[in-house]
């Protein structure tokens, strides 16, 4: 959750935090905690999408929290607008992200999460554009 809430304070407008990793990973609880850095009060407030496939939050960016496990691929996640929601005025969330790689667009921050016990997580980002980048040499200077 803290690394989370490090990632969300750190957040640049146009970026989009792209989650990978198994079921159970902590996906939705790095989202949760993304939320809550970027202005979110209460962390409860913040659900998965598994069933609503998008939730919008009001922070110091606007936050679409996106879940791709049920698309059935690249055509749905653009039918739901996600091209519109990585404004420069917004940041994007999306779980499940590998399921739709092909539309995550140039400039992504990538956020791959795995096991190693039962109590903890190998987590690796890395960027892929200038806004990411930026993105994630603040995150990385903020989870110090």
């Amino acid at each position: 959750m803290a690394l989370g809430e490090a990632l969300g304070c750190s957040l640049c407008g146009g970026v989009v935090v792209a989650l990978v990793g198994p079921l159970g990973a902590g996906k939705t609880q790095l989202a949760k905690g993304i939320a809550v850095g970027n202005g979110i009060d209460d962390v409860r407030d913040v659900t998965s999408p598994t069933f609503t496939l998008v939730n919008e939050y009001e922070g110091r960016l606007k936050l679409y929290h996106l879940d791709a496990y049920r698309l059935s691929g690249s055509r749905e996640l653009d039918a739901l607008g996600f091209e519109e929601f990585a404004r420069s005025d917004s940041a994007v969330v999306v779980e499940w992200a590998d399921r739709v790689e092909s539309t995550m667009p140039p400039d992504t921050l990538w956020v791959d999460l795995a096991y190693t016990d039962l109590s903890s997580r190998h987590i690796e980002a890395r960027a892929t554009g200038l806004t990411a980048k930026a993105c994630l040499d603040a995150w990385q200077t903020a989870a110090r």
